[in-house]
């Protein structure tokens, strides 16, 4: 569960992810086709001058060989005199120790070749030793001997490179008893390091700066694309709380302002139907009161008693049936403002009319941080409920639970509840359980539109044993979305 948690929800950030895996795998699969050429380029290349190298060290051998015993030092002396030559050579009594580098395939290959090269040239010499060193650990002449005690002139041009001190390739040949043949030598460029880099750092920092890089213009060019799109978002928050919402600007990609031009459009279209509903119900209003009041006097030249109470009787419930249809239409459509509300002191002046002479409303004692929304039709909604509450389960218990991105209120009366059957209905225009003449069983449905108009949820259920429990689940809108 915890990746679900960590898996980016913007579309900026999910964007950006999806940009940087597309960017890592592109460079897996590029660094893998180049790797696998590369190295088999460096492989043949290195095989090939480590072929170079062992005939002319071959050749070497020959030449010292040919040279009577007592003129090879002489020889060996002149040409540390001038300066060397690409090999360090000299004659030893005994094998030289040689402390060997880690084994990697370049080493390999390198000593593979150089022991076939060097039989195959020198088939007279059976004992043919080859081994990498580091500079620093490498014995010449004796055992007891390092490189660094030499003589400068005798190394730098043939074995010393600083500060890059690549590992040196000695061959120790045995020409006759108790006298070796010792060469040491450099590989060339680039194979003298023997290193299997599948990329250099600097590759990874010419990575990480066109990665960084193309991010930071991904990043600015969705943050634009993406703006409108909140803007939208933002805007169909406001509309649910409030109708009259200044069209929204057209800008961004096509699909965008199509978007836009389609919001706009819907939300025109919204409000001349509420208004066209408002104008119907009061034209309704106006034109029913006229033939109500005239049948009333009518009825009074009635001689028949009985027949006055019918007709009367039929002009109230009929006057009562428009009062209330008019009531619905102008507790849904809330034209207010939306301010910060204080639900503390909002329930606790509902429960003021109920706990004259004794507590029936009980109120949470947490203090509920305000909230965004229509205070007006936010009393009507929980009047209704707490009232109706009241009224038929004698006593409500308000609870609450405040969070960061809503507020749930939970209303619990210990009444007798709702049949299952009519949970639903309860809702509906003029369903009413009660017996009794007052209300006109609109209030349920107008405390749910009420809800809904502030983007929450409204919900009843029975409770286990008794009581009718009603759940009432309120965002807390950001002000960006309000404006």
């Amino acid at each position: 569960m915890k990746w679900k948690m960590l898996y980016p929800k913007s579309l900026v950030s999910r964007t950006l992810w999806l940009t940087l895996l597309a960017v890592f795998l592109a460079q897996v699969i590029a660094t893998a086709i180049w790797y696998s050429q590369s190295k088999q380029r460096d492989l043949d290349g290195l095989q090939s001058t480590s072929a170079s190298m062992a005939t002319m060290f071959a050749s070497t051998v020959t030449f010292f060989q040919s040279l009577p015993m007592q003129y090879r030092h002489i020889v060996l002396d002149q040409l540390r005199n001038m300066g060397g030559t690409r090999f360090f050579v000299s004659f030893n009594d005994e094998e030289i120790r040689i402390e060997p580098i880690a084994n990697s395939e370049q080493k390999k290959m390198a000593v593979s070749v150089f022991e076939k090269v060097l039989h195959q040239k020198l088939p007279r010499l059976p004992t043919i030793k080859v081994e990498f060193s580091r500079p620093e650990t490498l014995h010449v002449l004796k055992n007891d001997i390092l490189l660094s005690d030499l003589p400068r002139s005798w190394v730098h041009n043939t074995l010393s490179l600083e500060p890059l001190n690549p590992p040196i390739l000695v061959v120790q040949i045995e020409l006759e008893k108790n006298q070796w043949l010792y060469i040491a030598a450099l590989l060339p460029a680039p194979y003298m390091n023997l290193k299997d880099e599948v990329i250099t750092r600097q590759q990874i920092l010419f990575l990480v700066f066109i990665t960084g890089l193309l991010l930071v213009f991904t990043y600015i060019m969705v943050r634009r694309q993406t703006k409108p799109l909140k803007q939208l978002a933002d805007a169909a928050n406001a509309l649910s709380l409030d109708i009259y919402q200044p069209p929204l600007k057209e800008q961004g990609a096509t699909e965008l302002v199509m978007a836009t031009q389609a919001f706009n459009r819907m939300q025109l279209r919204l409000r001349r139907y509420i208004e066209d509903r408002e104008q119907l119900f009061s034209s309704i209003s106006h034109d029913l009161k006229t033939p109500i009041t005239r049948l009333r006097l009518r009825v009074e030249l009635i001689d028949d008693d009985n027949k006055i109470d019918k007709f009367n009787r039929d002009l109230d419930e009929l006057e009562m049936m428009v009062k209330g249809a008019l009531q619905c239409v102008k507790d849904t459509d809330l034209h207010e403002n939306i301010v910060p509300i204080d639900l503390n002191l909002l329930l606790a002046s509902i429960a003021e009319r109920h706990n004259h002479h004794a507590i029936k409303v009980t109120l949470p004692t947490l203090t509920i941080a305000p909230m965004m929304g229509k205070e007006l039709g936010l009393k009507r909604c929980l009047s209704n409920l707490i009232d109706n509450g009241v009224k038929y389960g004698h006593k409500v218990t308000v609870a609450v639970i405040d969070k960061p991105d809503k507020i749930i209120l939970t209303i619990t009366d210990q009444g007798k509840g709702i049949p299952e059957s009519s949970l639903s209905a309860v809702f509906e225009p003029y369903f009413r359980l009660a017996t009794d003449a007052d209300g006109h069983g609109l209030g349920m449905g107008i405390a749910r539109n009420i809800i809904h108009a502030h983007g929450g949820k409204l919900v009843i259920k029975n409770g286990l044993t008794q009581g009718l429990i009603v759940v009432v689940a309120l965002p807390r809108v950001l002000p960006v979305a309000l404006t």
